[in-house]
């Protein structure tokens, strides 16, 4: 099977320039599945349906499913980036 790839990619953010908009609740629109990839450092990432909470490392990415509401909250120095897929992510 064929690498599937990001269609899209966020800029690496980091806990100083990650948006308010991503440390709030929000979600993927119908049909986008987001992959949040740790660079450097841990990211505690909260799904709000349904609720549980993870620790994204950069061995541990984070998979958002469509219309799934979630934010995420740095958990000291790290360096970020979600990619974005019009079909479910590879490993």
């Amino acid at each position: 099977m064929a690498d599937i790839l990001p269609y899209r990619s966020t800029p690496v953010f980091d806990q100083d320039t990650l948006p308010a908009a991503l440390r709030a609740r929000h979600d993927t629109k119908a049909g986008v599945w987001g992959l949040i990839r740790v660079i450097e450092g841990e990211l505690k990432l909260t799904y709000l349906d349904p609720p549980s909470e993870v620790v994204l490392t950069p061995a541990s990415p984070g998979l958002i499913l469509p219309q799934q509401p979630h934010y995420v909250t740095p958990l000291g120095p790290m360096k970020m980036r979600v990619d974005f897929y019009d079909q479910p992510p590879g490993d």
